[in-house]
């Protein structure tokens, strides 16, 4: 029984996918299984994560699908992440975990830094980080790119509402944070994470979507239809990024 289960639901995803699975693969830490809740994927995506080594599943909009992966999973830990994400460290998965066990952690989530050079996207990543941090003890966010949860945790609160099809994430830490279960933001290292969203809505869009969400969870009231329009992972239409924009480097992160 592996201690770490990682789950990821794709759709379409062939063509960010390999970079998460590369950054995987180069863990330090190795005692986890890859569960891949698929959408239904048109493209090659399936395929992709077969090759290494995933458990293919069928998944669904990010809240089921996420809820059907850990369903299939043995470890005593998850860790969900989005599609577009790339893991910097190479010890990412090793710090966290040890991180979450010195700080008794039950539920956590970690810093961000984009896929991007922009000077923009880098001050929203670090504005976001800052508001998390600010809200750690008191209004958990876990956004689904990284979710770190012990299963008995997920279990215990039943999984992501899934009747909830915006902010499902936040609203699974609220409600795990409700049942008395200790969050923490984690400091020993950052993901990075795709701007597609960003450059296919608008960076001042993106930014009022978020002030609303919040200020819709913050009546207590969940959404149970989309207030937005929205198309999930790889079936995202934008332009490809320039050369000035896209990382192909990792380090450059650092």
């Amino acid at each position: 029984m592996p201690r770490l289960s990682i789950v990821i639901p794709t759709k379409n995803e062939a063509h960010v996918l390999p970079r998460l699975l590369d950054s995987i693969r180069s863990q330090t830490f190795t005692d986890y299984e890859l569960i891949v809740a698929d959408a239904q994927s048109s493209d090659n995506t399936r395929n992709i994560a077969a090759s290494y080594g995933a458990r293919v599943v069928e998944g669904g909009m990010p809240g089921p699908g996420r809820n059907r992966g850990a369903a299939q999973a043995s470890g005593e830990q998850l860790v969900f992440f989005d599609a577009d994400i790339q893991l910097i460290s190479a010890r990412f998965l090793e710090d966290s975990l040890a991180e979450m066990e010195r700080r008794k952690l039950d539920f956590a989530t970690c810093k961000v830094k984009p896929l991007s050079r922009r000077p923009v996207d880098r001050a929203l990543h670090e504005a976001y980080n800052v508001y998390v941090q600010m809200l750690e003890k008191i209004n958990p966010h876990t956004a689904g790119f990284c979710i770190f949860v012990r299963r008995q945790v997920h279990e215990s609160i039943y999984g992501f509402d899934e009747t909830i099809v915006f902010c499902e994430d936040h609203d699974y830490a609220k409600r795990a944070h409700k049942a008395g279960y200790r969050f923490g933001l984690l400091r020993s290292s950052y993901i990075a994470v795709s701007v597609r969203r960003l450059d296919k809505d608008g960076r001042l869009a993106i930014a009022l979507k978020f002030i609303y969400g919040e200020l819709h969870l913050i009546t207590k009231r969940s959404f149970k239809k989309m207030p937005f329009e929205y198309v999930m992972g790889g079936e995202l239409t934008i332009a490809k990024p320039t050369k000035s924009d896209a990382i192909n480097d990792s380090a450059d992160l650092l």
